[in-house]
């Protein structure tokens, strides 16, 4: 393409959850917009992450119903898996998906640039690769969102076939037998639900003492209780050593303290965490404050250089989409609005194994090494007619609430639909609610959200249920 400057109110770099719904508020705002974007307008979350492996879950999940078909009064033959249809399936999603987020662009007049861009001197953007390579952009503002990829283990080498990261998994075309995936974070814990459901052989290691290392003891207990009784191998204060690809297998090392055991595997996917997209990013003389490889920002969003912003996850944890689009419509709210742009404070987390698990504020054990006066109310799915009748009785949801004023400290559930009952609690959090208060708003029955009425009520040793 040849050179060519276009000027712009904001110039967005990175098209994922951050990227996008910044770009998409200036342009709904009436600013005139750009978004450049190296891959497609949804970045890792919708194209390569949490959309399409929650369509594989979905598989996974209607598979291990079907499986017990005969506890609902159906009688079925044996159920065939067409593993390669399953993952275009997902392909398909994140297609689907893809699609609607570059309508958005033109419905909101965002000029949608492809390729790969740094940011220069002047707060000029030029895209020196991909599609549009050549193109300069002058911005007002410049928002960077490049987010983040995998990170892979030092020294192994990631050939994506035999040793894979999140992204080659979700490529895969067919199914293997065994897989032995490091790290059991979110991603983790996610894939090896996934490919145990459908058969593989799944070792699950993680370095630290529990899986779900964030979570409330509680929560990563019962989920691993859950996950030996589906039939996953899982290590903890375990590491993976001496890993070692062939063309047909992977062989490696679990060490714990002094115990040694070889194992092998088809393949090996490493879920360890991520590392910013800063590669190539900024131009000759730009020189931004970071905090490691992430980028340091003011509370307002902006850098240490003047009119350029970053958001989502290429200024450090959490690492969460819903995160990342929060802080960027803030940032770009505190560009053009008389807005004081919130940082966050507060967010709820989401692992879409099964049982599924949620969770917002504080857990048990950080208030007790914080020295926090706290009271604890719990609630199991087995007393929640709704969950009974479904099948879904497996979990329970923990409230830990001040022990003065009743004011909620942290909420953690583990069960069916977690994920989507974790939200009254985060509203809950947001607008300083007592446990008093969510137990007496009426709750519509049978519906599980019932349990965290109840959850809230055994805080004071009210629940009905139990």
């Amino acid at each position: 393409m040849s050179k060519e400057t276009t000027k712009y109110d904001l110039v967005v770099i990175g098209g994922g959850p951050a990227g996008y719904a910044g770009a998409i508020k200036a342009g709904q705002m009436g600013k005139k917009v750009a978004c450049v974007e190296m891959e497609r307008a949804g970045g890792t979350c919708l194209n390569w992450g949490c959309i399409p492996s929650k369509a594989l879950l979905s598989s996974a999940e209607l598979y291990q119903r079907m499986l017990h078909a005969e506890d609902f009064g159906f009688k079925t033959g044996k159920i065939d898996i067409d593993f390669s249809k399953v993952m275009k399936r997902s392909r398909n999603v994140a297609d689907q998906m893809a699609k609607g987020i570059e309508f958005l662009f033109k419905k909101n007049k965002v000029d949608y640039v492809r390729g790969k861009a740094r940011v220069e001197k002047g707060n000029k953007v030029v895209v020196f690769e991909g599609t549009d390579k050549g193109k300069t952009l002058e911005a007002d503002k410049v928002l960077v969102a490049t987010g983040c990829k995998p990170r892979m283990i030092p020294g192994v080498e990631h050939d994506g076939e035999r040793v894979m990261n999140s992204r080659d998994a979700l490529g895969m075309t067919e199914q293997p037998k065994s897989i032995v995936i490091i790290g059991a974070g979110a991603i983790g814990a996610e894939f090896a639900y996934f490919l145990n459901a459908l058969g593989t052989k799944v070792t699950l290691v993680e370095m630290l003492p529990k899986i779900l290392p964030i979570e409330d003891n509680e929560i990563s207990d019962s989920v691993a209780r859950a996950f030996k009784k589906q039939g996953i191998d899982c290590h903890t204060d375990t590491k993976v050593e001496d890993i070692k690809p062939t063309k047909t297998k992977v062989s490696m090392t679990l060490t714990k303290g002094d115990n040694k055991e070889k194992i092998e595997a088809e393949k090996i996917l490493v879920a360890i965490g991520v590392q910013a997209n800063t590669e190539g990013l900024f131009g000759e003389g730009i020189s931004l404050d970071m905090d490691r490889n992430y980028i340091k920002t003011k509370e307002d969003y902006q850098t240490s250089v003047k009119g350029v912003y970053a958001a989502g996850d290429i200024i450090g944890p959490p690492w969460l989409a819903h995160v990342a689009t929060f802080e960027a419509v803030q940032a770009v709210r505190g560009m053009f609005e008389k807005h004081k742009p919130e940082k966050v404070k507060l967010f709820p987390g989401c692992t879409y194994c099964q049982p599924q698990v949620a969770s917002i504020g504080k857990t048990e054990q950080k208030l007790k090494e914080e020295k926090i006066p706290y009271k604890v109310g719990k609630f199991p799915f087995t007393a929640s007619g709704k969950a009974v009748a479904a099948a879904h009785s497996e979990g329970f949801v923990k409230l830990l609430v001040d022990k003065e004023y009743g004011e909620i400290l942290g909420a953690h559930i583990v069960g069916a639909e977690a994920t989507e009952l974790i939200t009254e609690y985060v509203l809950g959090m947001k607008v300083e609610a007592t446990a008093e208060e969510i137990h007496d708003t009426i709750h519509a029955h049978p519906t599980l959200s019932e349990a965290l009425m109840e959850a809230s009520a055994a805080v004071y040793g009210e629940a009905i249920h139990i």
